[in-house]
């Protein structure tokens, strides 16, 4: 690589700003904007610098090196190229910005309504539900949009001209005795609607993202779980889906469902027919789920399909994501005995061979066999793993 050619990635600098303190990290993408190489040439000692009020999002951009080619040489340009990508109210002098800053601490409130709220130790958290008809929020969701193209893998902006988004937005919110609270954005997802016969909708979560600062520290769940709930808690909305997620969202995304059902007393009694746990109580969560002793139940294996129908939409859950939560569940107190080994091994085939009968069905019988037999124990080996993580 030349001496004049930096990795964009590492010489991109992102950075929430606020009074008190300032978080910066660096992107995991930036081909989106920098091309698939993701290379800037033409400079040494290169920092590309973006900041953010760290409440309202409103960026400075600087751009500064140590030594750039000479005029004669075709060099390129991460400013303006930088610039295409983002909004039209960039703050480019640094006395602005800090002003800026200051301001945000004492005035900046999060867009849309409330809908979720926790505590842990002395830091609080809210999550706020938003559309584009939440007054100024177009215009905030222009600022907060770039983060899609740095951590999401093949992101994209979406259009403000479709009504049909809906968005929940997770802020960290400090609180003082002597100022207004403030607020800290976090992440966001967003979500799009879709007609369900006969007169209902489905949303389907199409971006996710936390921001590096508030990764690993269980926020992303409190998201998922504040947007499940606020479904759930609307007759209009039918179904959550998800679009293609990537592996760490779907990981997310099974813990907390398998978390919801270990939990949902009345479905777990339900299921397993009133399972006595070891110490006497009922199932009600993962840890009672592995040591009850089967009596009968709706949950099998093979399971009640009409019951497990009608469990599925009332927890409004994809038809796909709840098969493989009921497997799942049924794995993590599978008996020994042959029969339900042979039942839960039939139940689990049967639905790969129906999700990929298009490809399984051109193969000959024996081969197909075998394909569905190695598919099964790799699904059944992913179905563990994700039950060790809730342990």
């Amino acid at each position: 690589m030349s001496e004049w050619t930096t990795d964009s990635n590492e010489v991109t600098r992102l950075s929430l700003v606020s009074p008190a303190s300032t978080r910066s990290f660096h992107p995991t993408f930036t081909y989106p904007i920098f091309g698939e190489e993701e290379k800037i040439y033409g400079y040494k000692g290169l920092l590309v610098d973006v900041r953010y009020t760290s409440g309202s999002l409103v960026q400075l951009v600087k751009i500064s090196y140590e030594e750039k080619l000479g005029s004669q040489n075709t060099v390129d340009n991460p400013e303006k190229t930088l610039k295409e990508f983002l909004p039209d109210d960039i703050i480019t002098e640094e006395d602005a910005f800090n002003a800026r800053v200051a301001e945000d601490a004492v005035s900046f409130v999060p867009l849309g309504e409330k809908v979720h709220e926790w505590t842990r130790g002395e830091k609080s958290y809210e999550v706020y539900h938003a559309t584009w008809k939440t007054p100024g929020f177009k215009e905030y969701h222009k600022r907060m949009q770039f983060f899609i193209l740095l951590y999401i893998e093949a992101g994209s902006y979406i259009s403000d001209d479709d009504d049909q988004w809906e968005f929940f937005t997770l802020y960290e919110k400090r609180l003082s005795p002597d100022s207004p609270p403030e607020y800290h954005f976090m992440g966001y997802s967003s979500l799009y609607n879709f007609y369900y016969f006969p007169d209902k909708t489905r949303l389907r979560l199409s971006q996710f993202v936390i921001l590096p600062p508030f990764q690993r520290g269980g926020h992303g769940s409190e998201l998922y779980n504040a947007i499940y709930a606020y479904i759930v808690s609307k007759d209009a909305i039918a179904e959550l889906t998800v679009e293609d997620p990537a592996e760490a969202f779907e990981d997310l995304r099974d813990k907390c469902d398998l978390t919801m059902l270990f939990s949902h007393r009345e479905m777990m009694d339900e299921a397993f027919g009133g399972v006595e746990s070891s110490n006497g109580g009922r199932v009600g969560r993962v840890g009672k789920a592995l040591t009850g002793k089967n009596k009968a139940g709706k949950m099998g294996p093979p399971v009640d399909k009409p019951w497990a129908e009608r469990w599925r939409l009332k927890l409004k859950l994809a038809g796909r994501q709840f098969q493989r939560l009921i497997e799942m569940v049924q794995l993590s107190r599978l008996g020994l005995d042959a029969r339900s080994q042979r039942a839960y091994r039939l139940q689990v085939k049967e639905r790969l061979y129906r999700f990929n009968f298009e490809i399984l069905g051109q193969l000959e019988v024996a081969e197909r066999q075998e394909k569905l037999e190695e598919t099964f124990h790799s699904v059944t080996e992913d179905y563990r793993r994700i039950l060790s993580l809730l342990k």
